[in-house]
């Protein structure tokens, strides 16, 4: 039998890197011609990247010996940079690494050929190891098909038109049309790496090596992101495989969130959670800790706190809640809300408040283009390096938003729950994005010689 080899090099935040381990998972599960090394490096920003990455050491025989786990070599990064040349300097140090253990690993006389690189968005600087080995880069895209549309249209207007998108931060008013897009684009939604000028020159070299992949895996389904995969289809882009939604279905179900939220009545707990490098400040806390408690609902808290001033880190979980909510908030909210670190969901109706990152973008695709969330802001920001003291959002439209999304029968309830319906189709047999899959897998090994 034919078998090939594939190395993931996921970029290492742990919603990058979570769900490329689920990826590789899955593809292992769906063939078993196929063998996968992931190559893990160490984030010193992330306080959740540590544990995660011992505990995939540890049980390296989850997929039998179908997946491997490398630990790269630390390297020595100013974590006082700016997050754009402190991530480029993370990734480019590893080349060398990454070049010798593909060399070791093709050297091995009971290895399966190298079939090609499955790289991260941010690490498409190692197509330079891939083509020196001869083999193919498949990109996974982790974030959705909207997004990775507009980029690559931005990065076309950038080069093709000259058009500067740092100067669309000055016009708040500013819409842009967007063949990913149903609806006109706000300006304002767009994320912070094409709006400062030094991350907007690293960000379009990223999507200039995205069109030079084989092929880009996405994190969504067609059910989903029908419009923006079929202006895709017809760019001028590699083939695209919607693959999504990739979810770690064997998760710690006895955990004590589970066992709390088994005990309460169905679709009655607000989540709140704002993506594993999100934190606010002490002010905002107080805001939503008043919006809960007055509006009685019964809720389920993901609370960060903001790593040191002036330092490249990531937020970390408090040791004890009550040194930032307010006074009594966690005893007379004891019986309808929990609080606790980080804590991923999904499948939920969702009311947007983006952060860092492309969240402003994911909001404005959940609530204009989807109709699946209520706003409660869409042009928020606060990157996770940043401490602006930015104006808060009054806990009255923080009530107002979640009482919005909490009602029984409203019509983004009916449309989340037949969206999630239509998730689990799409990954069982038959499904598009489990053809997607096996058209991916048909791809790599065609390529092999």
């Amino acid at each position: 039998m034919k078998t090939a080899q594939l190395v993931f090099i996921p970029f290492p935040g742990i919603g990058h890197l979570a769900s490329t381990v689920e990826l590789a998972k899955l593809l292992v599960a769906r063939d078993d011609r196929l063998f996968i090394t992931v190559l893990v490096m160490n984030l010193p920003l992330d306080s959740k990247n540590g544990p995660y990455t011992k505990s995939l050491s540890s049980s390296s025989s989850m997929s039998g010996e179908c997946i491997k786990f490398v630990d790269l070599p630390p390297v020595n990064i100013d974590t006082e940079a700016n997050p754009m040349t402190f991530l480029l300097s993370l990734v480019e140090d590893q080349k060398p690494h990454v070049r010798n253990l593909v060399n070791k690993l093709m050297a091995k006389s009971d290895s399966s050929p190298l079939a090609g690189l499955v790289v991260d968005m941010f690490c498409t600087t190692m197509l330079d190891v891939a083509n020196e080995f001869g083999v193919p880069t498949y990109m996974f895209f982790t974030s959705n098909a909207g997004f990775l549309g507009l980029m690559l249209h931005l990065q076309d207007l950038h080069d093709e038109q000259n058009v500067d998108t740092t100067e669309l931060k000055n016009d708040p008013d500013a819409e842009l049309v967007v063949p990913c897009f149903f609806n006109p684009v706000p300006a304002k939604v767009l994320p912070s790496l094409v709006l400062d000028h030094n991350a907007a020159t690293h960000m379009f070299n990223f999507v200039r090596q995205f069109r030079e992949m084989k092929g880009i895996l996405v994190n969504t389904f067609v059910e989903l992101e029908s419009y923006a995969i079929h202006s895709l289809s017809g760019a001028k882009s590699p083939a695209g495989y919607p693959v999504g939604p990739i979810l770690n279905l064997d998760g710690d179900q006895s955990s004590d969130i589970v066992t709390w939220l088994d005990d309460q009545p169905a679709t009655s707990v607000v989540f709140l959670c704002f993506g594993s490098m999100g934190h606010l400040s002490e002010r905002q806390v107080k805001e939503i800790a008043c919006a809960l408690e007055h509006s009685g609902l019964r809720f389920l808290w993901s609370l960060r706190q903001p790593p040191p001033k002036d330092k490249l880190m990531g937020p970390s979980d408090y040791a004890d809640f009550k040194e930032v909510l307010p006074q009594g908030f966690l005893d007379r909210t004891d019986r309808i809300g929990k609080v606790t670190g980080w804590a991923p969901q999904y499948g939920v109706p969702i009311a947007t408040w983006p952060l860092y990152a492309e969240q402003q973008m994911n909001a404005f695709e959940m609530v204009r283009e989807l109709g699946l969330a209520v706003e409660i802001k869409l042009d928020y920001r606060r990157e996770f390096t940043s401490w602006n003291d930015l104006t808060a959002v009054s806990a009255q439209e923080i009530e107002e938003g979640l009482r919005k999304l909490m009602v029984f029968d409203s019509d983004i309830r009916k449309r989340v729950k037949k969206v999630s319906q239509k998730s689990r189709v799409a990954s069982i047999n038959g499904g598009s994005s489990y053809s997607s899959l096996n058209h991916m897998i048909n791809d790599v090994m065609n390529s092999l010689p």
